[in-house]
């Protein structure tokens, strides 16, 4: 799951290390872009970088391309990682078919069968904000951009298919959301924020858990979880969906 990610982009040198960068079918051209440095979302006392692309439209597929070259989406802004001194992002997937629940998924799972999963068109409104801005106030803070503005920018103006997961009591109540974008090979999670009120059914575990099954019906291979960072604590919950496949930096993916 992703960030925020800061804009605009300034040009840069784009460093060899990271030359690993999908095919792009003709006659579509995309210029790099490296953005300023900013403090590190995930590891304390860093700096991180990313090079992106702002895109207007692109194809389901050809954005899991791009997925497959480490790259995740912000709004309309497709980034990756080029840190300085840093090269602890890594972008994972979890196999669909040979996925298999842990006994606490198991017990979280079961914990969360009174809620009413919905899937459909990701479409902001007054409820999700102000669900998200209390997430944001928990889970970060206060420190992100809470405007209306800001929640639909970065989670509703996609420039691919996106689909969105909505989880409500049987009252109605809306307590989580997940948006996601899809392809044939991929489901990719691009954020999920919930009601902090009820952390203790795990959402953010049966979220994952929701999205692995909806891939697996809809027969797509791979759910993409974004980057993990090793040692980082919000993100210790994405390794343990198991088998992983994490991506190298020759663009193979190799089982962990």
């Amino acid at each position: 799951m992703s960030a925020p990610v800061p804009s605009p982009p300034t040009s840069a040198a784009i460093p060899q290390e990271f030359s690993h960068v999908p095919a792009i079918p003709p006659p579509v051209k995309v210029e790099l872009l490296v953005l300023p440095e900013h403090e590190c979302t995930y590891l304390p006392a860093r700096e991180a970088r990313f090079r992106a692309v702002q895109a207007g439209r692109i194809d389901p597929e050809l954005y899991h391309d791009f997925m497959d070259a480490g790259f995740r989406r912000s709004g309309r802004m497709l980034y990756q990682p080029i840190c300085r001194r840093c090269r602890r992002c890594v972008q994972i997937r979890v196999p669909v078919a040979t996925f298999a629940m842990s006994k606490s998924q198991r017990r979280v799972w079961r914990r969360n069968q009174d809620l009413l999963v919905t899937v459909g068109r990701a479409v902001p409104s007054q409820e999700k904000f102000l669900l998200y801005r209390r997430y944001l106030l928990h889970r970060h803070d206060g420190k992100q951009d809470d405007s209306p503005a800001a929640f639909e920018s970065f989670l509703y103006d996609s420039p691919t298919r996106t689909i969105e997961f909505e989880y409500r009591l049987r009252t109605g109540k809306l307590i989580a959301a997940g948006i996601c974008d899809i392809a044939r090979r991929s489901l990719s999670s691009v954020y999920f924020f919930f009601d902090p009120a009820e952390s203790r059914r795990s959402p953010g575990i049966f979220g994952v858990l929701q999205e692995i099954d909806f891939a697996r019906q809809q027969a797509i291979p791979y759910v993409y979880l974004g980057y993990w960072v090793e040692g980082a604590q919000t993100m210790d919950y994405k390794a343990q969906f198991r088998p992983l496949q994490l991506l190298g930096g020759d663009g193979a993916w190799r089982d962990r």
